[in-house]
């Protein structure tokens, strides 16, 4: 038996069209910018450079990773490697902020309270209603979720809760298995998972940014505790 497990790489999308525009995303789906798509590419180009040859990908069901995922990919000659997809690698869902210009809501509603909603690990903002055409239970994708599954708000604290079934479940289940895994995500549930996986606490874990486009990379022993990390 071997006494490592499989490699994981996580990334988070390239930059999409909201974050260049300063609007609240969450769980609304916009596409990548033009940068977003070359940040892609680079991350592609730079996996490959260094070797790494996924066995397995996993994205979130939101269009701006599923596409940074394909273009990675596609940079990897790999673009044909089985693909699983789950809610729960979505982005933090930013109840009624979402779709507005973060500067326009500060003057709105002040600096510190939309930094609380922003940056406070166990604060969600404002929650949506539930006849709110932006509500999750109004899309398709997520129809199959039990009708109190789809969030109307998330603090980080609710992303790491909804996030660390699938890591437990899914994940480190081919980790152990010794498969390469790639994860194209979020800012938020990338933290999330990250959070679990270097023992961060709830206080610091706010603190961190991932940039977009850039790989972080993870190995492991066959118990799956960390060897190393880089690229953060």
């Amino acid at each position: 038996m071997s006494s490592t497990a499989g490699t994981l790489v996580l990334t988070r999308h390239g930059e999409s069209v909201w974050n260049l525009e300063g609007r609240f995303t969450g769980w609304t789906d916009v596409p990548l910018s033009d940068k977003g798509r070359d940040e892609a590419r680079r991350a592609g180009k730079k996996l490959a450079d260094a070797g790494f040859r996924p066995d397995v990908l996993h994205t979130s069901l939101l269009s701006r990773a599923i596409f940074t995922a394909q273009i990675a990919l596609e940079e990897m000659g790999r673009p044909w490697i089985p693909v699983q997809r789950s809610w729960r690698l979505n982005e933090r869902h930013y109840g009624a902020l979402q779709g507005l210009n973060k500067e326009e809501t500060a003057r709105k509603h002040g600096p510190e309270q939309v930094k609380l909603w922003r940056r406070s690990y166990d604060v969600p903002p404002p929650a949506l209603t539930d006849d709110d055409p932006r509500h999750p239970k109004h899309d398709e994708r997520y129809l199959t979720l039990s009708p109190e599954v789809p969030p109307a708000t998330e603090s980080l604290a609710d992303v790491v809760v909804r996030l660390l079934p699938y890591w437990q479940d899914v994940l480190a289940p081919q980790l152990r298995a010794g498969q390469h895994v790639l994860v194209v995500a979020h800012g938020n549930s990338l933290r999330a998972l990250i959070k679990q996986l270097d023992g961060i606490s709830d206080s610091d874990i706010v603190g961190l940014e991932l940039p977009t486009g850039a790989p972080i990379t993870y190995s492991f022993d066959a118990q799956l505790r960390k060897l190393g990390r880089t690229g953060l």
